[in-house]
């Protein structure tokens, strides 16, 4: 068979998905002719459809050494570049696309969602008016810069571009999870659940509109349905998961922790599950979660105390606190991984009980005096093990933090340490997040400057510390026996907004 007729075959075979067929005649072609640029390219982008996104770019980069000019192989390598997320090599691909066909819309759009990734959220705004500009009724187009317009926090505007995507295509269920998203964040809580409820008409399995929406009904003081939420959306997640690749001491935690995890659930008889996710007990109680005992002291503490941290021993119920260290410790929720190697797990997957949504409520409605009309921002846990550093110093986006431990007093071997330190100074209400919650040397740097004080908070089982979330804070020495029982979890709830110190 000659050469031209086996492209022929492959490219046949290519276009009907037959991969596997269409890649050994692109090889066997190149064996023969290995510098033919036409086989390369479709080689490239088979590469790219297999996922092999960095052999795909080796391809179709040399390709483009041969053939410079090629408006249409300079975007194809230009969206490769942004999935793979290198924006600035893309962005500079999109631009020489741009040189020999200016009014390309394909590369004005991959231009615009490059700036984007670059962060350039005006200059990707300018760019996506211009291809509405050429392409005025682009679904895709009015979304996308509905996101920029959110990253720049100019809701009302990024509301309008995601109402006119839906203008354009009534059924299009990202452009109701987008709308219901914005309106999320503009307050418009019983409009965003209307939104993010037809996003669930039109695609029910998409786990975003259910955190979403749970995200709203939180806002709105709805916990239990929230939460429900929650779970939902970490059940769809938890089967497509992909991990990140991470630094080989990081992951090594988190293997010691699955493997010591599995161990347990078999030994205590429960069905172990490998990747998807397993929930262990965290029902509702026909009880109470919160003790009754503390909320007068706590109330009185919080408003006479400055700066505002109150300490709570037996903060739950024994009943309580059992149910949640069964569901900790059996439910396969521990998913964030953090570089100094503790692991976290979030209601995105999974850490979202009835049980949390029972503690949560009842905290906001039994502590009225702390929470005030506050609803519940945010909630996640930490579980670390005895070789670990704890929570780097850093403040929270809220209002009032509420941290608690439920691990057993005899697993920690220094009961003067274990817990947190919180500062007596509040961030700056100048600091953007990523300053007071990620910049640890400006923050030691601005505590020296202003003299502040440690308030050192020894570790106790059933222990909550409350305070103003604008307080910096970090946790303190961990000490810790070994073993599965005796990681120190520590679980936070946010309630509120972020709007001065109180």
């Amino acid at each position: 068979m000659d050469l031209r007729t086996l492209y022929d075959q492959a490219m046949a075979a290519h276009r009907q998905g037959r991969l596997s067929e269409a890649e050994d005649s692109y090889l066997r072609i190149l064996t023969a002719l290995p510098g033919n640029i036409q086989v390369r390219y479709s080689l490239g982008m088979l590469r790219a459809q297999q996922g092999r996104l960095e052999e795909a770019l080796d391809l179709i980069g040399s390709v483009l050494t041969a053939i410079p000019n090629s408006p249409e192989m300079l975007w194809n390598h230009g969206n490769l570049l942004l999935q793979a997320g290198r924006h600035a090599e893309a962005l500079a691909s999109f631009d020489r696309g741009l040189d020999y066909e200016p009014g390309n819309p394909g590369l004005l759009l991959g231009r615009s969602d490059a700036l984007q990734g670059l962060q350039q959220h005006e200059a990707a705004l300018e760019s996506y008016d211009r291809v509405l500009a050429i392409r005025p009724d682009d679904v895709a187009v009015h979304s996308n810069r509905g996101n920029t317009l959110m990253s720049m926090g100019r809701l009302e505007e990024a509301l309008a571009a995601f109402d006119a995507a839906a203008a354009i295509q009534p059924d299009n269920f990202i452009v109701h999870n987008n709308r219901g998203n914005a309106l999320k964040e503009l307050g418009r809580l019983t409009e965003a659940v209307a939104a993010l409820d037809r996003t669930l008409e039109l695609q029910p399995d998409f786990g975003a509109a259910y955190l979403n929406r749970g995200k709203a009904l939180c806002k709105n003081h709805h916990i239990a349905e929230a939460f429900s939420d929650f779970t939902k959306s970490a059940e769809l997640s938890a089967g497509m998961a992909a991990w990140p690749a991470e630094e080989q001491a990081v992951q090594a935690h988190r293997i010691k922790h699955d493997r010591e995890q599995q161990d347990y659930l078999a030994a205590n008889g429960s069905q172990t599950k490998t990747g998807g996710l397993a929930i262990e007990g965290g029902g509702r109680l026909k009880g109470p979660t919160i003790n009754p005992a503390n909320v007068a002291t706590a109330s009185r503490q919080w408003h006479a105390r400055r700066p505002q941290i109150v300490v709570i021993d037996d903060f739950l119920t024994a009943e309580a606190l059992a149910e949640l260290r069964r569901f900790c410790w059996g439910s396969t929720v521990w998913r964030t991984n953090y570089a100094r190697g503790y692991l976290g797990a979030v209601p995105e997957t999974g850490f979202a009980s009835p049980l949390l949504a029972q503690i949560a409520e009842e905290f906001r409605t039994t502590h009225t005096e702390i929470c005030s009309n506050h609803a519940l921002k945010y909630l996640w846990a930490f579980k670390y093990d005895s070789t670990l550093d704890g929570v780097e110093i850093h403040a929270d986006n809220a209002a009032v933090n509420v941290n608690f431990w439920i691990t057993p007093d005899e697993a920690n071997l220094d009961p003067e340490r274990g817990g947190l330190v919180v500062w007596d100074v509040a961030a700056p209400l100048d600091w953007e997040y990523s300053k007071y919650n990620g910049d640890h040397a400006a923050t030691r740097d601005f505590l020296k400057r202003t003299n502040a004080r440690p308030v050192t908070i020894p570790y106790r089982c059933n222990r909550a510390v409350i305070f103003d979330s604008d307080l910096f804070h970090e946790t303190d020495a961990i000490r810790f026996k070994e073993g599965y029982l005796n990681r120190r979890i520590n679980v936070t709830f946010l309630y509120g907004d972020r709007v001065g110190h109180q």
